[in-house]
């Protein structure tokens, strides 16, 4: 007489019922925790040092515009002259009434087109201006 031994009968698959889920968990998961750069900046700028400076903690009410070393400035995606700068800046502004503009000048533009830009944000009413800079270590 020959015994045979009884072996139970698992299963060696892995279990794919959640896999779903688990996917629709993570791909959720990462589109709430990223951030997208909205805008692309064209212009070359290298930011003055500062001893003190303040962190804005809103950034949604913060609207930036970049001055470049050759002096071309920038307003969201486009390069614009400096006559434009009210009439964008008025829309931005009626849009979002408690809007920051933050100025991203680069350290050796000649502060004339600096008073210039400050001279068109007030015209369009935009008067709660920000200066970027670096911390100086």
């Amino acid at each position: 007489m020959k015994f045979e031994k009884k072996r139970a009968s698992t299963k060696q698959e892995i279990p794919t019922a959640s896999m779903p889920d688990i996917i629709f968990m993570l791909l959720l998961f990462f589109m709430v925790t990223t951030t997208l750069r909205e805008v692309e900046v064209f212009v070359q700028y290298s930011l003055p040092e500062a001893k003190a400076i303040e962190k804005i903690e809103n950034k949604r009410l913060i609207q930036y515009v970049w001055v470049g070393k050759d002096g071309r400035i920038q307003i969201n995606d486009s390069l614009v002259k400096l006559n434009e700068i009210q009439d964008i800046m008025y829309a931005k502004r009626q849009a979002l009434p408690n809007v920051i503009v933050s100025l991203r000048v680069d350290k050796s533009t000649d502060m004339g087109l600096v008073t210039d830009i400050q001279q068109e944000l007030r015209k369009a009413y935009c008067l709660r201006i920000n200066y970027s800079a670096n911390i100086k270590i």
